[in-house]
């Protein structure tokens, strides 16, 4: 320890510093690979190796290190792996995971403009900057949450203040003058959707899943029926949430026509773009943000395909004084003497405290550069369709949903397996057998058909060489189960 301070020296930190560097340094280069992507301890395993005490004096770092090898590593599942294909793509890249070293050993808050100019004004110029590489509309109000699931809740409560101004002094229970409130979105949308209705306190009955189409695509005449119906029924409908790359198949719901919809009835509309939007940096993706100009709330998420770590999600809006109106609270030990000159952050949201995400942004785009991240996303992008081209070209397997951006779907159709249980127990069986292998960790979901099996492609390690390799664990696997 400093005898100045209560820091570690600096020879001790330079030297625990470097050792760390050179291991995330050889875990990007390659030492992941020779990890499991999946672990494989047991429930209560990693706790059950650790000390059930806090240590009453300091120990060795060495000993530290040791126990982070040995106890920890192994309870890790690598989501920095290339073999890493089970959910969206979360690479912590080495300038993101640089920009996050410099963010912890700054260790600010940026609740207020003051308490860190720069964590509010790089905020600001990123996601600027994201925007018009989106192609967003000019004129949007963003700032950064932890993630879609905050981000979509604030975008809702923002929605209720507009639809009613009195809930902020009056809540909502008891109150005889206001119709139970619904929100809508496919039931293919996420479900941190239905976990704002139930924080917001809508309840499940505030949520209304409306159907999907042949390309798992929100229905727009379902869409407006189910409105119908719930005027009818008593309900106030109050904002619609269209997704742009749902969870289990990348579909994008037709934002053109739902954005309609809402602007005939008075809604709001949120778009969900967690995954995809990333995509519309390159502009034979934009397609994907048709209609989102008319959004009244759009969000993604840097951490899923733009290459960040994992916490940074960008919430935009064309109205920030709803916003405001809807989450500012300025107790006095909150005023400065710039209040109301500058934008306070935590004037937009329900957390006061507010890391500084930016910092690590803005790192990532200016050592890959616009067109540093377009070359990436589109080898995934290609990398997912040369996967599907193999799924679609024999006869062992078949693909289940429309492949738009780097996600496939697609299981296993044996010969003689036709019923549909034994097929879903088949594929479940055959994920299994892939991901017991330590070298490819898949997922999968439930469609119109059954069980999928997902490919989702987001690593930047990720090459021709891991596809090649999950596709022969899939057709090793179905042969040995086949003979069983």
């Amino acid at each position: 320890m400093s005898e100045n301070s209560g820091h570690w020296d600096a020879e001790l930190f330079r030297r625990e510093g470097h050792r760390m560097i050179d291991w995330i340094a050889e875990y990007l280069d390659g030492g992941a690979r020779e990890l499991p992507v999946l672990s494989r301890v047991e429930p209560g395993e990693v706790s059950g190796r650790l000390p059930s005490v806090m240590p009453e004096t300091a120990e060795d770092p060495e000993a530290v290190w040791r126990d982070f090898e040995e106890i920890v590593l192994p309870g890790v599942t690598h989501w920095n792996h290339p073999g890493f294909m089970a959910y969206f793509g979360i690479t912590g890249s080495g300038p993101g995971i640089l920009g996050e070293l410099l963010s912890a050993a700054l260790n600010v808050n940026g609740m207020l403009w003051r308490t860190c100019p720069s964590a509010t004004e790089l905020e600001q110029v990123v996601l600027d900057w994201l925007r018009d590489g989106l192609g967003l509309p000019e004129g949007l109000f963003a700032f950064l949450c932890d993630t879609a699931s905050i981000s979509s809740l604030l975008a809702l409560a923002a929605a209720r203040e507009a639809a009613d101004p009195e809930v902020r002094r009056l809540g909502m229970a008891g109150r005889d003058d206001l119709a139970p409130l619904r929100v809508y979105a496919s039931d293919q949308a996420h479900s941190s959707i239905a976990k704002a209705c139930l924080t917001l306190g809508f309840g499940l009955e505030g949520f209304r899943a409306v159907a999907h189409d042949e390309e798992y695509r929100m229905d727009p005449e379902a869409l407006a029926r189910a409105i119908a119906a719930d005027r009818e029924a008593g309900f106030r409908p109050l904002a619609v949430v269209a997704t742009v790359g749902t969870t289990s198949t990348t579909s994008v719901d037709p934002v053109p026509a739902i954005a309609e919809i809402c602007a005939a009835e008075g809604l709001w509309l949120h778009v969900d773009a967690a995954y995809a939007g990333s995509a519309a940096i390159c502009p034979e993706h934009r397609w994907c943000l048709d209609g989102c100009d008319q959004a009244d709330s759009f969000v993604f998420n840097p951490h899923k395909w733009l290459f960040t770590p994992i916490d940074a999600s960008a919430l935009y809006t064309r109205h920030p004084e709803i916003f405001k109106r809807a989450f500012s609270l300025v107790p006095e030990y909150l005023m400065t003497p710039v209040s109301g000159q500058v934008v306070d952050l935590m004037d937009y949201g329900v957390q006061l405290g507010r890391r500084f995400r930016a910092l690590k942004m803005w790192w990532v785009l200016r050592s890959f550069g616009a067109e540093g991240v377009r070359v990436r996303i589109r080898r995934h992008v290609e990398l997912a369709r040369a996967f599907a081209d193999w799924v679609d070209a024999g006869p062992t397997f078949e693909r289940l949903a429309p492949v738009p951006f780097s996600v496939v779907c697609f299981r296993a159709r044996p010969p003689g397996v036709d019923d549909p249980e034994a097929l879903d127990s088949f594929n479940m069986e055959l994920l299994e057998h892939v991901n017991a292998s330590g070298e490819i960790f898949l997922s999968h979901t439930r469609l119109d058909d059954g069980i999928a099996l997902r490919v989702a492609i987001g690593n930047l390690g990720t090459t021709q060489v891991d596809l090649d390799r999950c596709r022969e664990l899939l057709t090793e696997g179905v042969q040995c189960l086949s003979t069983l």
